[in-house]
């Protein structure tokens, strides 16, 4: 089985932010995590936050952000 490579497609500076990117692109069926970059715990509002997809879907990203 192959292991996923999963890339940053956006940053978000807040939880409600990044999970609104996630629900786009969860929306367009592509598959979406949410990465705290300062380390903290993965529930606080005001972060940033990484939004990230798996690698083989960064084409479809890039189109869903061109149509916005």
């Amino acid at each position: 089985m192959k292991k996923k490579m999963w890339v940053e497609v956006k940053q978000a500076k807040s939880l409600m932010l990044a999970e609104m990117w996630k629900e786009l692109f969860e929306g367009e069926g592509i598959p979406t995590r949410i990465l705290s970059l300062s380390g903290e715990p993965p529930d606080r509002e005001l972060a940033t936050y990484s939004i990230l997809v798996p690698k083989d879907k960064e084409h479809v990203i890039q189109e869903v952000l061109r149509k916005l």
